[in-house]
């Protein structure tokens, strides 16, 4: 392990500042969280989880290639040769990896769209960055690294070719919000909407409220910052700051005046709509009233207000409204995210990715709008609603009743603690499984909406 050691001229001492360690990374531009994946000349970073210590594994990491390892352990630093400093202690690694990817964010004098929200938050920004991409060179969000570790691996991604980014922050606990933005340093910020989820981790629905409301606190003390604001959701309405700006958008005929404005054409089973900028934006130009119309590939007309918050982005960066439409209409939904499969059997209204309470009413309620008929539901709990689990399950449970399905199916113990002998009750997906190899729905439309835990998005194919 000596030579090891010595292969390197550089001399770093163990304990280094943000500064110094971002002018290593920019000598070693690659950081690998993961010893399986080590790339000739890289640095790894030791995270911690509730399973597993990277510490234990940045020697290997050393040996498979990486130039230097950042550690948390003091431990394994005081039990090892260190006379090139390739082994770099720190008090926390994670808050380390978080204060290199800022000071990585801050070379790069672009505008950063934070984006939170309980529903819709990964649709919008996929939304977003497709509207975007039609002007600029974007960096977006890939998948749902939403959270701490995340957030910092995308603003790792930014290079000099970016000419705007887009972050999705995603919480669960108080105050997650609050750390990531301190992170990602958005200069503009858009929060979906407010529901009821996680409220395992966040307590009560008030500090879901005040956590995604972080974002906003975040864009007011910074200062000359601006909001997109869904101007008919009176929560978000109610927690802005006086002192930034906002590009409202709406779908309520009452809002049209200085919104952007949009409205649903239809929606069985894909969403048609059309819309049109706000009477200031109009002024500006000398335009008179124009609609536009887009048939996408979304389902659920709940989807209008992510379509009107990435038409507002567009707008606001000068992307031509013509080209607006055809990066809306030409998006296709992916990741088990209401989307449309048709088999040889049966048409499956997916959305298995997650689920809330309010997530589940929205479904559940476009699911009514569409004709298609016979129909049927299979849902998968909610998780992590903490005491109110029980409550929302039931009101759940109480709009099936309201529905006229030909089939409901529920899956997971939360749903078969509610009293409800006229719906078909399954401890998990296996027993789901094991009932459609002997039973094959044929001709149905079937919405299958589950939290990702749960695990139905097993069963489009079998299906």
């Amino acid at each position: 392990m000596r030579s090891l050691f010595r292969s390197f001229t550089h001399h770093y001492s163990s304990y280094m500042t943000i500064k110094e360690l971002y002018q290593l990374y920019k000598e070693h531009p690659c950081i690998t969280t993961d010893s399986r994946n080590c790339p000739e000349g890289s640095i790894f970073l030791a995270l911690k989880g509730d399973t597993f210590d990277g510490n234990k594994f940045a020697i290997a990491a050393l040996e498979k290639g990486c130039s230097y390892a950042i550690i948390d352990n003091k431990e394994i630093l005081e039990s090892q040769e260190n006379p090139d400093g390739r082994l770099i202690c720190v008090d926390d690694s994670l808050q380390t990896f978080k204060a290199l990817a800022r000071e990585h964010r801050r070379q790069f004098h672009i505008p950063v769209i934070g984006i939170t929200g309980t529903n819709g938050k990964t649709t919008t920004k996929e939304l977003i960055a497709a509207v975007l991409q039609k002007k600029y060179n974007v960096l977006f969000t890939q998948g749902n690294f939403n959270n701490d570790v995340g957030v910092p691996k995308t603003l790792f991604r930014l290079t000099d070719e970016h000419e705007i980014a887009v972050i999705e922050m995603g919480a669960s606990h108080p105050g997650d919000i609050k750390t990531l933005a301190e992170t990602a340093e958005p200069t503009c910020g858009l929060i979906t909407n407010v529901g009821r989820a996680h409220l395992q981790g966040f307590g009560s629905f008030k500090n879901v409220v005040k956590t995604k409301g972080e974002l906003y606190d975040y864009l007011g003390r910074r200062g000359e910052s601006l909001v997109f604001l869904n101007a008919d959701n009176e929560r978000l309405v109610d927690i802005l700051p006086d002192n930034v700006w906002v590009a409202p958008y709406s779908t309520n005929p009452d809002n049209v005046e200085g919104c952007t404005y949009g409205e649903i054409i239809g929606c069985d089973p894909f969403l048609k709509f059309r819309w049109r900028e706000s009477d200031s934006n109009l002024e500006d130009k000398g335009e008179e009233v124009k609609w536009y119309e887009v048939q996408t590939h979304l389902i659920g007309a709940y989807n209008i207000d992510n379509l009107m918050a990435a038409i507002a982005v567009g707008l606001n960066f000068a992307v031509d409204p013509c080209l607006i439409c055809e990066a809306l209409a030409d998006y296709v939904p992916s990741n088990n995210r209401s989307q449309l499969t048709i088999t040889a059997h049966n048409r499956l209204i997916v959305d298995a990715y997650n689920a809330n309470p309010s997530s589940m009413r929205a479904a559940l309620e476009n699911f009514q709008l569409i004709e298609s008929k016979p129909k049927m539901a299979i849902l998968g709990d909610m998780r992590e609603l903490g005491n109110s689990s029980h409550k929302e399950h039931q009101k759940t449970v109480d709009q099936l009743r309201q529905m006229e399905l030909d089939k409901v199916w529920l899956v997971g113990d939360e749903f078969a603690a509610i009293d409800s002998p006229e719906f078909r009750k399954f401890h998990d997906v296996d027993e789901v499984k094991a009932v459609l190899a002997q039973e094959q729905p044929q001709g149905y439309c079937i919405l299958i909406k589950g939290s990702n835990s749960t695990k139905l998005y097993q069963l489009p194919e079998l299906l």
